[in-house]
């Protein structure tokens, strides 16, 4: 009797051990952590300039069993409100068949689908690993693949520690009308609690499932390479809030050729003195100064003075 009622009573305890379960200290604190990280995403009350996204050439994802960081950057500028977010992936390819199809008279009438409608990119972002040698101990992800990646790749990679967590990621930002680097951020990413598990969600950014990116919310590592991004992310924006919203506007004019032989002149004046001769073809850079149909350019050898826009082929105001 008291052996029954000893195995229905172990039955009872096995049966509702099984109906509930306690989260870990660990797992609770990196759901706060995150939480936290999320709401440090810095929102802008104003556009800094079109940012189209572009993956890095080294795939250091892959090995891991996470996306391309690409996407997961584009849940961060949507989120800030900080860019405009221009495709140039997958997306855009199939906007340039629409565009196709419109060009072939495929489309039906009045699809308003043509030439001069893209918005151009302002910035480049790549998002990477940052790059450093060395082990700061445990299982790195560099050593591990190295034999599979090669030795240029296990380098990059080698600022992703599995074992005690850790990511370094930068990001860098290229203006397309002068190539020059905007801005270069570095972000860092830990998590040292060991009772995290790989299912542990609670990474609130919505959207993550649709974007296709869930497995950076679903593993350790993912989690700290967001934690890495949000950080790297937040230094981008505060270096970039101070910049001009008109990029187009800040960059230096396009260089102009001249369809004729025409006159450079002192003056915006046909009857100007004539500083020079010019040659059909010769390439002249505006500086922004215009009269009427007078532009005022300089040569690649640093002279500067007037010419008609209407001998000039490629002039856009």
């Amino acid at each position: 009797m008291r052996l029954a009622k000893f195995l229905a009573t172990a039955a009872s305890l096995c049966v509702a051990s099984t109906s509930f379960s306690v989260l870990p200290a660990s797992a609770a604190s990196i759901d706060s952590k995150t939480a936290q990280k999320t709401a440090e995403i810095p929102t802008c009350s104003r556009k800094i300039g079109a940012l189209a996204i572009r993956e890095p050439e080294t795939k250091w994802w892959e090995g891991l069993g996470l996306e391309s960081p690409e996407a997961l950057l584009k849940v961060f500028v949507m989120k800030s409100g900080c860019f405009t977010l221009v495709d140039r992936g997958k997306g855009f390819e199939m906007a340039q068949q629409e565009r196709a199809l419109a060009a072939g008279g495929t489309l039906q009438g009045g699809a308003n689908v043509g030439a001069g409608q893209v918005r151009a990119a302002d910035y480049i972002l790549v998002p990477d690993i940052a790059s450093k040698n060395g082990n700061s101990g445990g299982t790195n992800f560099g050593a591990l693949a190295g034999g599979l990646l090669g030795g240029f790749a296990g380098s990059i990679v080698s600022n992703i520690n599995v074992s005690s967590k850790t990511a370094d990621v930068v990001l860098t930002v290229t203006n397309v009308r002068t190539s020059e680097q905007q801005a270069i951020s570095q972000g860092h990413g830990s998590k040292t609690d060991v009772g995290f598990g790989g299912g542990a969600g609670g990474f609130g950014l919505g959207g993550f499932g649709a974007a296709g990116i869930s497995n950076y919310q679903n593993t350790a590592i993912g989690q700290v390479v967001i934690l890495a991004y949000i950080d790297a992310y937040t230094k981008l924006v505060g270096d970039m809030g101070g910049l001009s919203t008109n990029a187009k506007a800040d960059a230096p004019s396009q260089a102009v050729t001249l369809a004729r032989p025409g006159i450079m002149r002192a003056s915006a004046d046909e009857k100007g003195k004539v500083l020079k001769p010019l040659e059909a073809g010769v390439i002249l850079y505006p500086t922004g100064n215009k009269q009427g149909l007078w532009v005022e350019v300089s040569d690649e050898v640093g002279n500067k003075g007037w010419v008609s826009q209407l001998s000039l082929a490629n002039y856009r105001q």
